[in-house]
């Protein structure tokens, strides 16, 4: 289901979305749906972080080097 949305933006996003656009040659609504999928994709994998960071620090792995070592 589609669902038009209108958002208010401030004359300095604005010229940066315009430029964008121009620079991409892709639509305003092309670049705005793919940073709300870039920003709920970030939204989702942090609520994920969140709910297995317990599990992994219990584990000792708290670095990306102590993941490395434990996958080596």
């Amino acid at each position: 289901m589609k669902d038009t949305i209108t958002i208010r933006l401030p004359e300095k996003l604005q010229k940066e979305l315009n430029v964008i656009v121009k620079a991409e040659k892709a639509s305003k609504s092309e670049i705005i749906r793919d940073a709300i999928e870039r920003y709920l994709a970030l939204k989702r994998f942090q609520q994920l972080r969140k709910k297995v960071l317990p599990f992994a620090e219990a584990q000792g792995l708290i670095t990306d080097e102590d993941i490395f070592k434990a996958i080596s």
